[in-house]
Protein backbone atom coordinates (compact mmCIF):
# COMPACT_ATOMS: atom_id res chain seq x y z
CA UNK A 1 0.00 0.00 0.00
CA UNK A 2 1.20 3.86 -0.97
CA UNK A 3 0.44 5.91 2.62
CA UNK A 4 0.75 9.82 3.03
CA UNK A 5 1.73 10.95 6.08
CA UNK A 6 1.18 14.20 7.14
CA UNK A 7 3.47 15.75 9.33
CA UNK A 8 5.80 12.78 8.86
CA UNK A 9 8.80 14.63 9.78
CA UNK A 10 7.75 15.30 13.30
CA UNK A 11 7.90 13.64 16.30
CA UNK A 12 5.25 10.80 16.28
CA UNK A 13 4.93 11.12 12.65
CA UNK A 14 8.28 9.99 11.84
CA UNK A 15 8.03 7.01 13.88
CA UNK A 16 4.73 6.23 12.36
CA UNK A 17 6.30 6.85 8.47
CA UNK A 18 9.33 4.41 9.99
CA UNK A 19 6.95 1.55 10.79
CA UNK A 20 4.95 1.94 8.05
CA UNK A 21 7.95 1.53 5.82
CA UNK A 22 9.39 -1.03 7.73
CA UNK A 23 5.70 -3.03 7.52
CA UNK A 24 6.57 -2.99 3.58
CA UNK A 25 4.58 -0.12 3.00
CA UNK A 26 5.61 3.04 -0.03
CA UNK A 27 5.90 5.74 2.32
CA UNK A 28 5.71 9.99 1.01
CA UNK A 29 5.81 12.12 3.87
CA UNK A 30 3.95 16.24 3.49
CA UNK A 31 5.65 18.34 6.38
CA UNK A 32 5.87 21.91 6.03
CA UNK A 33 8.58 21.68 8.61
CA UNK A 34 7.42 24.91 10.68
CA UNK A 35 9.92 26.88 12.94
CA UNK A 36 7.94 25.78 15.82
CA UNK A 37 9.02 22.50 16.04
CA UNK A 38 11.81 22.25 13.82
CA UNK A 39 15.02 23.91 14.22
CA UNK A 40 17.50 25.17 11.14
CA UNK A 41 18.27 22.33 8.45
CA UNK A 42 21.68 23.19 7.04
CA UNK A 43 22.31 19.94 5.40
CA UNK A 44 18.35 19.70 4.48
CA UNK A 45 15.99 18.12 6.52
CA UNK A 46 16.27 14.63 7.92
CA UNK A 47 14.95 11.81 5.83
CA UNK A 48 14.62 7.94 6.71
CA UNK A 49 16.08 5.72 4.24
CA UNK A 50 13.34 4.73 2.06
CA UNK A 51 10.43 7.34 2.99
CA UNK A 52 9.79 10.31 0.01
CA UNK A 53 9.89 13.57 1.52
CA UNK A 54 7.53 16.52 -0.11
CA UNK A 55 7.89 20.01 1.62
CA UNK A 56 4.50 21.28 1.63
CA UNK A 57 2.25 23.08 3.75
CA UNK A 58 -1.42 20.78 4.25
CA UNK A 59 -3.01 24.08 3.93
CA UNK A 60 -2.04 24.31 0.45
CA UNK A 61 -4.19 22.70 -1.75
CA UNK A 62 -1.84 22.55 -4.49
CA UNK A 63 0.59 20.99 -2.36
CA UNK A 64 -1.61 18.61 -0.57
CA UNK A 65 -2.75 17.18 -4.45
CA UNK A 66 0.76 16.47 -5.24
CA UNK A 67 1.17 14.56 -2.38
CA UNK A 68 -2.17 12.59 -2.78
CA UNK A 69 -0.59 11.94 -6.45
CA UNK A 70 -1.05 7.83 -6.32
CA UNK A 71 -1.64 7.23 -2.56
CA UNK A 72 -4.06 4.55 -1.63
CA UNK A 73 -4.41 5.92 2.70
CA UNK A 74 -4.03 8.61 4.35
CA UNK A 75 -2.29 9.05 7.66
CA UNK A 76 -3.12 12.09 9.13
CA UNK A 77 -0.29 13.56 12.04
CA UNK A 78 0.07 17.06 10.48
CA UNK A 79 -1.19 19.21 13.17
CA UNK A 80 -0.34 21.97 15.51
CA UNK A 81 0.18 20.38 19.27
CA UNK A 82 0.12 21.29 23.19
CA UNK A 83 -1.50 23.40 25.19
CA UNK A 84 -0.43 26.80 23.59
CA UNK A 85 0.76 29.77 25.08
CA UNK A 86 -2.38 32.18 25.56
CA UNK A 87 -5.05 32.84 23.74
CA UNK A 88 -3.18 34.38 20.72
CA UNK A 89 -2.87 30.90 19.26
CA UNK A 90 -5.89 30.24 18.29
CA UNK A 91 -5.75 31.25 14.86
CA UNK A 92 -2.89 29.38 14.37
CA UNK A 93 -4.53 26.31 16.06
CA UNK A 94 -7.57 26.57 13.77
CA UNK A 95 -5.79 27.36 10.66
CA UNK A 96 -3.30 24.48 11.01
CA UNK A 97 -5.59 21.56 12.24
CA UNK A 98 -9.15 22.37 11.34
CA UNK A 99 -8.54 24.30 8.02
CA UNK A 100 -5.41 21.91 7.16
CA UNK A 101 -7.77 18.88 7.65
CA UNK A 102 -10.14 20.29 5.74
CA UNK A 103 -8.10 20.80 2.79
CA UNK A 104 -6.79 17.82 2.90
CA UNK A 105 -10.41 15.94 2.87
CA UNK A 106 -11.19 18.06 0.10
CA UNK A 107 -7.91 16.71 -1.88
CA UNK A 108 -8.68 12.87 -0.86
CA UNK A 109 -12.43 13.39 -1.91
CA UNK A 110 -11.36 14.91 -5.36
CA UNK A 111 -8.97 12.05 -5.82
CA UNK A 112 -11.01 8.95 -4.87
CA UNK A 113 -8.91 8.53 -1.66
CA UNK A 114 -11.40 6.62 0.91
CA UNK A 115 -8.88 5.52 3.88
CA UNK A 116 -8.23 8.25 6.48
CA UNK A 117 -6.08 7.15 9.57
CA UNK A 118 -6.24 10.50 12.06
CA UNK A 119 -3.95 11.30 14.61
CA UNK A 120 -6.62 12.16 17.35
CA UNK A 121 -5.93 13.02 21.04
CA UNK A 122 -7.36 13.02 24.67
CA UNK A 123 -7.96 16.28 25.07
CA UNK A 124 -11.59 16.06 23.32
CA UNK A 125 -12.52 14.52 26.77
CA UNK A 126 -11.61 17.39 28.82
CA UNK A 127 -11.81 16.11 32.43
CA UNK A 128 -12.33 12.60 32.42
CA UNK A 129 -14.92 10.00 34.40
CA UNK A 130 -15.73 11.17 37.69
CA UNK A 131 -18.33 9.43 40.03
CA UNK A 132 -19.69 11.42 42.93
CA UNK A 133 -20.60 8.98 46.24
CA UNK A 134 -23.89 10.15 46.24
CA UNK A 135 -24.95 11.75 42.71
CA UNK A 136 -23.20 8.92 40.57
CA UNK A 137 -21.30 9.42 37.55
CA UNK A 138 -21.64 12.76 36.65
CA UNK A 139 -19.44 15.28 34.83
CA UNK A 140 -16.80 17.21 36.46
CA UNK A 141 -17.38 21.25 36.84
CA UNK A 142 -15.00 23.37 35.30
CA UNK A 143 -12.11 23.98 38.13
CA UNK A 144 -12.59 27.80 39.53
CA UNK A 145 -9.59 29.99 39.41
CA UNK A 146 -10.70 30.56 43.54
CA UNK A 147 -10.36 26.61 43.93
CA UNK A 148 -6.80 26.48 41.91
CA UNK A 149 -5.36 29.44 43.95
CA UNK A 150 -6.26 27.91 46.83
CA UNK A 151 -4.48 24.62 46.07
CA UNK A 152 -7.83 22.56 45.93
CA UNK A 153 -6.93 20.72 42.59
CA UNK A 154 -9.67 18.27 42.84
CA UNK A 155 -12.96 19.16 40.54
CA UNK A 156 -16.13 19.37 42.53
CA UNK A 157 -19.75 17.48 41.74
CA UNK A 158 -21.47 20.08 40.37
CA UNK A 159 -24.61 19.20 42.38
CA UNK A 160 -23.08 19.37 45.81
CA UNK A 161 -19.38 20.33 45.66
CA UNK A 162 -18.24 17.30 46.89
CA UNK A 163 -14.99 15.99 45.81
CA UNK A 164 -15.31 13.08 42.96
CA UNK A 165 -13.70 9.92 42.49
CA UNK A 166 -11.41 9.29 38.66
CA UNK A 167 -12.41 6.58 36.13
CA UNK A 168 -11.13 5.67 32.89
CA UNK A 169 -13.16 6.91 29.70
CA UNK A 170 -14.26 5.21 26.97
CA UNK A 171 -14.70 6.62 23.59
CA UNK A 172 -18.41 7.04 23.92
CA UNK A 173 -17.60 9.32 26.54
CA UNK A 174 -19.35 12.40 25.64
CA UNK A 175 -16.45 15.42 24.54
CA UNK A 176 -16.04 18.01 26.78
CA UNK A 177 -12.99 20.33 25.30
CA UNK A 178 -11.46 22.24 27.51
CA UNK A 179 -9.20 24.62 25.71
CA UNK A 180 -8.62 26.03 21.81
CA UNK A 181 -6.28 22.71 21.23
CA UNK A 182 -8.77 20.77 22.24
CA UNK A 183 -11.34 22.15 20.58
CA UNK A 184 -9.69 22.02 17.33
CA UNK A 185 -8.60 18.55 17.71
CA UNK A 186 -12.29 17.25 17.99
CA UNK A 187 -13.53 19.52 15.19
CA UNK A 188 -10.82 17.21 13.35
CA UNK A 189 -13.08 14.29 14.12
CA UNK A 190 -16.53 15.73 13.14
CA UNK A 191 -14.89 16.72 9.89
CA UNK A 192 -13.61 12.81 9.20
CA UNK A 193 -16.74 12.21 10.03
CA UNK A 194 -18.30 14.19 7.52
CA UNK A 195 -16.25 13.26 4.95
CA UNK A 196 -16.73 9.80 5.24
CA UNK A 197 -20.73 10.74 5.19
CA UNK A 198 -20.53 12.17 2.36
CA UNK A 199 -17.96 9.63 -0.53
CA UNK A 200 -18.71 6.71 1.95
CA UNK A 201 -14.89 6.64 3.13
CA UNK A 202 -13.76 5.07 6.21
CA UNK A 203 -12.14 7.39 9.05
CA UNK A 204 -10.32 6.23 12.14
CA UNK A 205 -8.95 8.55 14.81
CA UNK A 206 -6.78 7.33 17.63
CA UNK A 207 -6.67 9.52 20.59
CA UNK A 208 -3.30 9.61 21.71
CA UNK A 209 -2.98 10.26 25.24
CA UNK A 210 0.03 11.39 26.58
CA UNK A 211 2.79 10.07 24.46
CA UNK A 212 6.70 10.60 25.01
CA UNK A 213 10.03 8.46 23.66
CA UNK A 214 13.01 9.43 21.27
CA UNK A 215 12.56 12.75 19.34
CA UNK A 216 10.47 14.48 21.64
CA UNK A 217 11.00 17.97 20.75
CA UNK A 218 12.73 19.89 23.97
CA UNK A 219 12.43 23.38 24.91
CA UNK A 220 9.44 24.43 23.25
CA UNK A 221 6.24 26.10 24.96
CA UNK A 222 4.34 23.23 22.98
CA UNK A 223 6.19 20.23 24.22
CA UNK A 224 4.81 17.36 26.09
CA UNK A 225 5.63 17.54 29.89
CA UNK A 226 8.47 14.42 29.52
CA UNK A 227 10.47 17.16 27.45
CA UNK A 228 10.10 20.05 29.65
CA UNK A 229 11.23 17.63 32.83
CA UNK A 230 14.06 16.13 30.64
CA UNK A 231 15.37 19.77 29.49
CA UNK A 232 15.31 20.97 33.25
CA UNK A 233 17.18 17.92 34.42
CA UNK A 234 19.93 17.80 31.45
CA UNK A 235 20.40 21.58 32.22
CA UNK A 236 20.87 20.51 36.73
CA UNK A 237 17.65 21.78 37.54
CA UNK A 238 14.89 20.08 39.56
CA UNK A 239 11.54 19.35 36.90
CA UNK A 240 8.59 21.47 38.47
CA UNK A 241 5.52 19.98 39.00
CA UNK A 242 2.20 21.96 38.62
CA UNK A 243 -0.58 21.47 40.74
CA UNK A 244 0.33 18.66 43.84
CA UNK A 245 1.56 16.33 41.40
CA UNK A 246 -1.10 14.31 41.69
CA UNK A 247 -2.73 14.48 37.88
CA UNK A 248 -3.42 11.34 36.75
CA UNK A 249 -2.54 10.57 33.11
CA UNK A 250 -1.75 7.83 30.75
CA UNK A 251 2.09 7.63 29.28
CA UNK A 252 2.17 5.83 26.15
CA UNK A 253 5.41 5.42 24.49
CA UNK A 254 5.25 6.60 21.05
CA UNK A 255 6.67 3.04 19.68
CA UNK A 256 3.33 1.94 20.78
CA UNK A 257 1.85 4.68 19.12
CA UNK A 258 3.40 3.82 15.74
CA UNK A 259 2.20 0.12 16.75
CA UNK A 260 -1.58 1.56 16.82
CA UNK A 261 -1.25 3.58 13.42
CA UNK A 262 -0.14 0.04 11.81
CA UNK A 263 -2.62 -1.62 13.24
CA UNK A 264 -5.16 0.76 12.12
CA UNK A 265 -4.23 0.91 8.88
CA UNK A 266 -4.04 -3.16 8.25
CA UNK A 267 -8.11 -3.09 9.79
CA UNK A 268 -11.18 -3.19 8.34
CA UNK A 269 -11.46 0.56 7.55
CA UNK A 270 -15.51 1.66 8.81
CA UNK A 271 -17.95 2.74 6.09
CA UNK A 272 -19.25 5.89 5.47
CA UNK A 273 -18.48 6.38 9.54
CA UNK A 274 -15.63 7.50 11.68
CA UNK A 275 -13.92 5.05 14.79
CA UNK A 276 -12.83 6.49 17.73
CA UNK A 277 -9.72 4.44 19.78
CA UNK A 278 -7.83 5.12 22.84
CA UNK A 279 -4.50 4.57 22.61
CA UNK A 280 -3.44 4.17 25.83
CA UNK A 281 -1.16 1.64 28.15
CA UNK A 282 -3.76 1.61 30.51
CA UNK A 283 -2.32 1.60 33.32
CA UNK A 284 -2.06 4.95 34.84
CA UNK A 285 0.63 8.05 36.36
CA UNK A 286 0.23 10.70 38.21
CA UNK A 287 2.48 13.57 36.11
CA UNK A 288 5.12 13.70 39.60
CA UNK A 289 5.27 9.86 38.94
CA UNK A 290 6.75 10.56 35.66
CA UNK A 291 9.32 13.36 37.08
CA UNK A 292 10.46 11.30 39.68
CA UNK A 293 10.95 8.34 37.44
CA UNK A 294 13.02 10.31 35.29
CA UNK A 295 14.99 12.54 37.75
CA UNK A 296 16.25 9.02 39.00
CA UNK A 297 16.61 7.25 35.77
CA UNK A 298 18.80 11.17 35.26
CA UNK A 299 20.44 11.06 38.88
CA UNK A 300 19.20 14.36 38.77
CA UNK A 301 17.88 16.58 41.78
CA UNK A 302 14.17 15.76 42.92
CA UNK A 303 10.95 17.35 41.35
CA UNK A 304 10.01 20.89 42.85
CA UNK A 305 6.14 20.65 43.28
CA UNK A 306 5.25 24.57 42.51
CA UNK A 307 1.35 24.46 43.06
CA UNK A 308 1.44 26.37 40.12
CA UNK A 309 -1.18 25.86 37.49
CA UNK A 310 -2.44 26.64 33.90
CA UNK A 311 -6.03 27.45 32.86
CA UNK A 312 -7.39 25.05 30.25
CA UNK A 313 -4.96 22.35 31.77
CA UNK A 314 -7.72 18.92 33.62
CA UNK A 315 -7.23 17.60 36.56
CA UNK A 316 -7.37 13.55 35.50
CA UNK A 317 -8.11 11.96 32.14
CA UNK A 318 -6.75 8.57 32.10
CA UNK A 319 -7.78 6.43 28.91
CA UNK A 320 -9.47 2.51 28.61
CA UNK A 321 -7.67 0.54 26.13
CA UNK A 322 -10.22 -2.11 25.70
CA UNK A 323 -11.49 -1.11 22.32
CA UNK A 324 -8.31 -0.67 20.54
CA UNK A 325 -7.42 -4.15 22.58
CA UNK A 326 -10.91 -5.86 21.18
CA UNK A 327 -11.46 -4.26 17.22
CA UNK A 328 -7.81 -3.50 16.18
CA UNK A 329 -5.58 -6.17 18.08
CA UNK A 330 -3.85 -3.20 19.73
CA UNK A 331 -2.10 -3.74 23.20
CA UNK A 332 0.88 -0.94 24.13
CA UNK A 333 4.10 -3.11 25.06
CA UNK A 334 6.28 -0.72 26.91
CA UNK A 335 5.35 0.03 30.52
CA UNK A 336 6.69 3.17 32.13
CA UNK A 337 9.44 2.13 33.79
CA UNK A 338 11.22 0.63 31.11
CA UNK A 339 10.41 3.48 28.72
CA UNK A 340 11.53 6.44 30.98
CA UNK A 341 15.39 4.26 31.53
CA UNK A 342 15.64 4.53 27.70
CA UNK A 343 14.00 7.90 27.14
CA UNK A 344 16.48 9.47 29.90
CA UNK A 345 19.37 9.21 27.59
CA UNK A 346 17.51 9.07 24.14
CA UNK A 347 18.18 11.80 21.42
CA UNK A 348 15.60 14.72 21.25
CA UNK A 349 14.63 17.03 18.59
CA UNK A 350 16.83 20.07 18.45
CA UNK A 351 15.67 23.50 19.57
CA UNK A 352 13.30 25.25 17.06
CA UNK A 353 14.42 28.73 15.72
Amino acid sequence: MRVLVTGGAGFIGSHVAVAFRDAGHEVRVLDALLPAVHPPYPDGPPRAEGVELVVGDVRDRGAVDRALDGVDAVCHQAAMVGLGVDVQDMPAYAGINDLGTAVLLAAMASAGIGRLVLAGSMVVYGEGRYECPEHGRVPAAPRRRADLDAGRFEPPCPRCGRQLAWGQVGEDTPPDPRNAYAATKLAQEHLAAAWAGATGGGAVSLRYHNVYGPHMPRDTPYAGVAAVFRSALEAGRAPRVFEDGGQQRDFVHVRDVAAANLAALGATPPESALRAYNVASGTPHTVGDMARALAGAMGGPAPEVTGEYRLGDVRHVVASPARAAAELGFRAAVDLPDGVREFATAPLRPAPR
